[in-house]
């Protein structure tokens, strides 16, 4: 695949790394699970068995082998995952849960890692990847890429709410607001908003929400930047083609 307009190039063969960070960027497994493998004696570089995670080689040049099996640059592959609730965004949990890799497996795909997270109660929109470069310019906050969420809550909202989720609240350190809100649907009891933000603290919807008293009864995130989740199904995922992967990072 030709890198899409925007993309950054991959470094050159020989560029430094660790151990365990090396085997991540190269698609073989998270940078815990490559550790694990390092320490356990199950890693070689030019053939000599290493046990330092961190270590460093030179990508590309020197030969690294988990298992006598020689490790490559895998292809690099971007999928957008419908997210349902109830799994966590991680690898593996030390508490047991189920995770979103569930929803991957049997799938034949390198290892990739999510691009940022959504919370166990969250829905939505979820992107992975084996390409770091390209993860890192969407989560940087200075490429302040438009995240979209439809979120139902607990009231029935007017104009004056959507305004004053605009105009932000104080939560614990933080100064949390919306980018843009607005109301889409009304109910007897509850409501829906679109709530559309361009940085992402930490529960950012949830506590903003809270501050003014409201409770979230469900959050669905359903773009990112000219990304749409459209009608993919719950707990099916799809790769984005090289004009989606592109078109995250163009400016009209």
């Amino acid at each position: 695949m030709k890198s899409p307009r925007g993309h950054r190039k991959e470094p050159p063969a020989g560029y430094g790394a660790e151990l365990a960070r090396a085997l991540s960027k190269l698609g073989f497994c998270s940078r815990s699970q490559a550790a694990a493998l390092v320490e356990a004696g199950r890693v070689r570089v030019n053939g000599v068995v290493r046990r330092d995670p961190r270590s460093p080689l030179a990508v590309g040049r020197d030969r690294i082998e988990v298992d006598g099996e020689a490790v490559g640059s895998a292809a690099k592959v971007y999928v957008m995952l419908n997210k349902p609730r109830g799994l966590v965004t991680t690898s593996s949990d030390e508490q047991g849960r189920k995770t979103v890799f569930q929803c991957l497996a049997g799938a034949g795909l390198p290892f990739v890692a999510p691009v940022g997270r959504l919370d166990k109660a969250s829905e939505g929109l979820l992107l992975f990847t084996n390409d770091s470069a390209w993860a890192a310019r969407i989560a940087a906050p200075e490429t302040h890429l438009d995240k979209s969420y439809h979120v139902q809550i607990d009231r029935v909202a007017d104009d004056a709410l959507a305004r004053s989720l605009e105009e932000g609240a104080r939560s614990e350190a933080d100064l949390l607001a919306a980018k843009r809100a607005r109301v889409l649907r009304r109910g007897e009891k509850n409501s829906w908003l679109e709530i559309v933000l361009d940085e992402g603290k930490n529960r950012h919807i949830r506590r903003l929400l809270e501050s003014f008293g409201i409770d979230v009864l469900r959050l669905v995130r359903v773009a990112v930047g000219p990304l749409q989740l459209g009608a993919l199904e719950s707990g099916k995922f799809r790769h984005l083609t090289v004009d989606e992967i592109a078109a995250l990072f163009q400016r009209g």
